[in-house]
């Protein structure tokens, strides 16, 4: 099963980030990814030998970074598209787990391969009492031109998760539905989720 292999822009995207976020924070979409974005960078920069000596480590991190912000039942479920009514409860856990697991791997790989792209963060504007945000940023390599990337967001009891991400108009959620409804339609929802468990273990398979 190929998974967006290539899929460059999605891995400078997911640097922006972690579960370091201040307080103040918390209410404030956009200021949620801003800090936490330059937190997790730096973070990364500081243990850049560390990291390159041990690949491993990066997954700890990614799992303290990475798993508070995303909404990945709302992700898989949204992924799954029709055939989520159609699946057992068993099977939405195994969805959701294996590709949780996969957007992780996606996302060490992101850390491991930064190489130093500015994010600007476009103006911001919501209503109080909005329950779903789009915070708009872009991001720029070399003299290429920005890539617009744009993070939608749920309030979840009082917590901001991301359960989309939208690079230059292509959305991260409809790309996989497409590619799960596919497998779903050959193999069934089990053979989806044996489909994301080999990506998992062979993640530079296809």
């Amino acid at each position: 099963m190929r998974v967006l292999t290539g899929y460059r822009t999605l891995i400078v995207a997911l640097f922006l980030l972690s579960s370091y976020a201040a307080a103040a924070a918390v209410n404030d979409p956009q200021q949620l990814v801003r800090s936490t974005g330059e937190k997790v960078l730096a973070e990364v920069s500081a243990r850049r030998a560390e990291l390159e000596a041990d690949p491993k480590l990066i997954y700890p991190l990614v799992e303290t970074t990475v798993l508070p912000h995303f909404d990945f039942q709302r992700m898989s479920q949204s992924a799954l598209g029709r055939f989520w009514r159609r699946a057992t409860d068993e099977q939405k856990a195994g969805v959701t787990r294996e590709f949780r697991e996969m957007l992780i791997r996606t996302y060490a790989t992101a850390l491991l391969g930064y190489s130093g792209q500015t994010i600007e963060y476009l103006p911001f504007k919501s209503a109080p009492d909005a329950d779903k945000v789009v915070v708009q940023t872009r991001v720029a390599s070399g003299a290429a031109p920005p890539v617009p990337v744009d993070y939608r967001l749920v309030r979840n009891e009082q917590q901001w998760q991301v359960y989309d991400v939208v690079i230059d108009g292509v959305s991260l959620i409809t790309n996989y539905r497409s590619q799960f409804t596919t497998v779903v339609r050959r193999s069934g929802i089990d053979g989806l989720i044996t489909a994301l468990a080999e990506k998992n273990r062979n993640p530079g398979g296809e």
